[in-house]
């Protein structure tokens, strides 16, 4: 079965407690505290599996948690981390937000992706041993795995697209032009689900081709079964648009074109401008002489589209229109690979949810304090001055400067927050 878009929930482990502990030895007076710190939560990672062109393996289960992180123990004990948990998803796989409907990250180009990280482990009591407190009698929980709802679309990585009315042959082409084997039948949707094949074109070259079943009139609105498979001809650099020059179902090979062509247009401005090789497919049913053959080559012309015309039965043409198919491809932008349409501000509030921010001066020192802030800390790098500016504007943002602020910071007060310590500047 062919499953091409899925709803998941998924979540990262927690963090585990930082341990309340207190060295005790023999012969050792004063100790001190010694509590370890929790285990970071298992991460949710998405992974590339080369083999499949499906999201069937998620058809019956959609929850997906990874493992929380143990907690410290006195010793200075850490915690076990929690195991990542990998999901296997085809190439070509968009990973986006249920909620927004943004795109998150496109599989297209990478072997990996973390969407949800573990929660942070909690700080044991030996990291708030100051010289006026040397007995803390507390330590941090660990913060929470970040979750999301994510909707998964496959946009399959064919830089060759046959498309065309169903039962013009294009399964029968793609059999004969590469090792796919597709089922084949002289009846209107035999194909359920598009074909990739993979196409040698000589000299170690080659491209991977797919027929895309469905298409016809109203499949842009959802009609038959096109409009289910457009989405794999969005990434197609190059499309072989495949039309019977038999007209055995009594079909005109002109209009059918101009149907096609239309139903893209609805579908995708940009799409119905992707080049165009026609294919005029079972010639040898059909004399040279014809008035259709000669129709069809105007026609084309008019359209400024190359015409080849084949036959999927005795091979005739095949090697022709593979070899336009590859000159063509060489002369064409590289496969569309998708950004991200969330920013780094976006994913940090989608991320850490409300932000709630306490500011409590201590022996002349304020400290800030928060959960959105114990996990944003774990994502900044402090000796980057490019990351150093995106925690400042962040903290700008969110409002933790003007909390500073009505906490009575004055310029040159030293404010912390979890250990990161910075004189505070107008």
């Amino acid at each position: 079965m062919f499953i091409d878009n899925i709803k998941l929930y998924v979540k990262a482990g927690d963090g585990g407690a930082g341990a309340v502990a207190f060295h005790r030895e023999k012969y050792v007076n004063a100790g001190g505290p010694d509590g370890g710190d929790g285990g970071r939560g298992g991460n949710v990672v998405f992974t590339v599996d080369k083999g499949s062109n499906t999201l069937l393996s998620y058809r019956y289960k959609r929850k997906f948690v990874a493992e929380n992180g143990e907690n410290g123990m006195g010793g200075k004990k850490h915690g076990k981390n929690g195991a990542d948990i990998y999901l296997p998803v085809p190439p070509g796989t968009l990973i986006k937000d249920a909620k927004t409907g943004k795109i998150l990250f496109d599989m297209a180009n990478a072997d990996e992706y973390t969407v949800c990280r573990g929660g942070r482990g909690g700080w044991g009591n030996r990291h708030f041993a100051t010289p006026t407190r040397q007995i803390p009698r507390f330590a941090k929980s660990g913060t929470r795995g970040e979750e999301r709802e994510l909707l998964l679309e496959l946009k399959m990585l064919a830089e060759v697209g046959l498309i065309g009315f169903p039962n013009v042959g294009k399964s029968s082409i793609l059999s004969r032009i590469s090792a796919a084997k597709p089922k084949i039948a002289n009846y209107h949707f035999t194909t359920l689900s598009p074909n990739l094949g993979v196409v040698s074109a000589g000299e170690g070259q080659g491209f991977l081709a797919a027929d895309i079943p469905g298409l016809i009139e109203g499949a842009s609105e959802g009609q038959g079964l096109g409009h289910a498979f457009l989405r794999h001809v969005d990434r197609c650099r190059l499309l072989l648009h495949v039309v019977d020059i038999s007209a055995a179902d009594g079909r005109d090979p002109l209009e059918d074109i101009d149907t096609i062509d239309a139903e893209l247009e609805k579908y995708s401005a940009e799409l119905s401008l992707r080049p165009q090789i026609v294919v005029a497919n079972k010639m040898d049913s059909v004399l040279e002489e014809e008035p259709v053959v000669a129709e069809l080559k105007e026609y084309c012309e008019k359209l400024g589209r190359p015409l080849v015309f084949v036959s999927a039965v005795s091979g005739e043409g095949l090697d022709t229109l593979v070899s336009l198919a590859a000159k063509t491809l060489a002369t064409l932008p590289p496969l569309t690979v998708y950004d991200s349409e969330v920013t780094e501000e976006e994913a940090i509030a989608e991320t850490f949810g409300k932000k709630e921010t306490t500011v409590e001066k201590r022996d002349g020192v304020y400290y800030v304090e928060g959960d959105w802030l114990y996990n944003l800390m774990g994502q900044v790098n402090f000796d980057d001055y490019e990351s150093l500016n995106f925690f400042q504007r962040v903290l700008i943002k969110n409002g933790v400067i003007d909390k500073l602020r009505e906490a009575g910071v004055e310029e040159g007060d030293t404010v912390s927050i979890y250990d990161f310590e910075f004189d505070f500047v107008y």
